[in-house]
């Protein structure tokens, strides 16, 4: 580990300075009693492991720069993305994270067909063209398993990972004209306007 350490510094000193900043991301969220955005920074944490992780287990070697790139694409993904909501507030940042990802995934793909291929003990030798597709094909497995995952805490968590979540109704105290306890049940949303911005919805739904 500490050979490790010694000949990945660069990328040592990003991990050390991101994780810092994710535990206390994780203390200002725990005071706030906000749990799933705790989940986020525990899922974070555990993500931030896996470079380093894979390459001491699985004796392969990851690009310095490329393992700076994955580590910066997890925080950008959990922490901007979902605890402060860029997905919502910065237009493509959805688009653009979906699109680093798949060179990111090729680009880990083709690494490992390589290190199969240069080495003696295993059966196996591509040809660079094959080397592509597979690289190709792993990106795209990687994509899909990701929106399984994002699918399945939807389902079964109660999140909004897809920032799919269709409304089609509102109860609230708060919007009593007469201010009493009484519960105010809007029906038929036809319109949302932010900021004053339509969001161009179908009549009778609305995203929340």
């Amino acid at each position: 580990m500490k050979m490790e350490i010694k000949e990945h510094k660069s990328s040592f000193i990003v991990y050390m300075v991101l994780r810092i900043l994710v535990i206390l991301i994780m203390i200002l969220q725990i005071l706030n009693k906000n749990y799933e955005n705790v989940f986020y920074c525990v899922l974070t944490l555990l993500l931030l492991i896996v470079p380093s992780f894979l390459q001491v287990e699985l004796k392969i070697e990851l690009p310095t720069t490329l393992e700076i790139i994955i580590l910066l694409f997890i925080v950008a993904a959990e922490v901007l993305g979902e605890i402060r909501s860029y997905y919502t507030k910065v237009p493509g940042w959805d688009t653009m994270l979906h699109t680093i990802n798949g060179f990111l995934a090729a680009a880990i793909g083709f690494s490992l067909v390589d290190i199969l291929n240069r080495n003696k003990k295993a059966k196996f030798n591509l040809s660079p063209l094959y080397m592509a597709i597979v690289a190709f094909c792993f990106s795209m497995t990687i994509g899909v398993m990701w929106e399984f995952y994002e699918c399945t805490v939807d389902t079964f968590l109660g999140m909004d990972t897809q920032k799919d979540t269709v409304v089609h109704s509102i109860s609230t105290v708060m919007l009593d004209p007469n201010g009493e306890t009484n519960v105010v049940h809007i029906d038929d949303i036809d319109e949302v306007i932010v900021n004053g911005q339509e969001l161009g919805l179908c009549t009778g739904q609305a995203f929340w």
